[in-house]
C-alpha cells in the first residue's frame, strides 16, 4: 500500500490553526544548559506568537517588504520570533550580513549602541522567566521581555503577506511567503521529535517547521544539553529522555 505524503499548512495562520486544534498538546519543550525545562502547548504558542505579532507591527510597523534579522540562536524563542516575523508579512534574515536589514532581533546586544540612525533594535532575553533584560538595553532599544507581554493576546490587525516577498533570507537560496508550504512540507504525521541544536539556525527551524506542520510536537535541546547527551557515556541518560517525553525520533544535530 503506497503512503501518502501529509498536506502543508499553507501559511503560518493555517499553521497555528493545526496546532491550537488540541490547544492543550505539548507543541515545543525546551531543555535548557541549566536543566530548566519550558514547555509550550498549542494555545501558548499561538499567544506568545499572536503577542509579539503585534509588537512588531505596531511598535515597529513590520509588514511586507520589511527585513528582519534574527541575531539569536536555535532556542524555542527564535521559534517565535519567526513565526511572528511571517505572519506580519516580513521577511526573517537568518544566518547572514549580506541584507541590511530594517530591524534587528538579538539576544548578544552591544551596549555602546544606540538606535535612531540604524535598523531598530529589540533585545531579547533568553531566559525562560525573565521579565526584563538583565542589564540596561542600548537608548532606543526595545526590551522583548518586558514589552511583549504588553501587548494583547489576540492578533490586533496585521497586512497581509505577499506571496512573492522574501519569508526566509539565508546565506543560501532564500524562501518565498509562497513557497513556505513547500519549505515546511513534513515527511510523517504526528512525530515527538528528540531535536538538538545546532548552528546551522536555517536549517534547524526547517526542521522545527517541518515537525509542526505534520502536526507534531518537539523536545529541543541547548548547544550544551545536546552535546552531552550525544556522548558515548550519556546512553542511559538519553534513553531516559526519550522514554519519559515520548519522543518518537531522535535527531541531536539538523538533518
Amino acid at each position: 500500500m503506497t503512503s501518502t505524503r501529509p498536506s502543508a499548512p499553507s501559511d503560518v495562520d493555517t499553521l497555528l490553526r493545526l496546532l491550537t486544534a488540541d490547544p492543550g498538546r505539548p507543541r515545543l519543550t525546551w531543555y535548557g544548559d541549566d536543566g530548566e525545562r519550558v514547555e509550550l502547548s498549542g494555545a501558548v504558542l499561538e499567544n506568545w506568537v499572536n503577542k509579539t505579532t503585534n509588537l512588531l507591527v505596531e511598535e515597529l510597523d513590520v509588514g511586507p517588504g520589511t527585513r528582519v534579522a534574527l541575531d539569536l540562536p536555535a532556542h524555542w524563542r527564535t521559534v517565535l520570533w519567526t513565526l511572528a516575523t511571517w505572519r506580519a508579512g516580513a521577511s526573517a534574515v537568518v544566518g547572514t550580513d549580506e541584507v541590511e536589514p530594517d530591524v534587528v532581533v538579538t539576544s548578544r546586544p552591544d551596549p555602546s549602541a544606540a538606535t535612531g540612525r540604524g535598523p531598530a533594535l529589540v533585545v531579547v532575553t533568553l531566559a525562560a522567566l525573565a521579565r526584563r533584560a538583565p542589564d540596561p538595553v542600548p537608548p532606543g532599544a526595545i526590551d522583548a521581555a518586558a514589552a511583549v507581554m504588553t501587548y494583547g493576546d489576540r492578533l490586533g490587525w496585521v497586512p497581509p503577506a505577499e506571496a512573492a516577498q522574501t519569508a526566509l533570507g539565508t546565506s543560501g537560496t532564500p524562501v518565498a511567503h509562497a513557497e513556505l508550504a513547500a519549505w515546511w512540507a513534513p515527511d510523517d504525521e504526528r512525530e515527538r521529535v528528540l531535536l538538538g541544536a545546532s548552528p546551522d539556525v536555517a536549517g534547524w527551524l526547517r526542521d522545527v517547521c517541518r515537525t509542526l506542520a505534520g502536526d507534531g510536537s518537539l523536545v529541543l535541546l541547548s548547544p550544551a544539553r545536546a552535546t552531552h547527551l550525544a556522548q558515548p557515556g550519556s546512553g542511559d541518560e538519553l534513553a531516559r529522555l526519550v522514554a519519559g517525553e515520548r519522543i518518537t525520533r531522535t535527531v541531536l544535530g539538523t538533518t
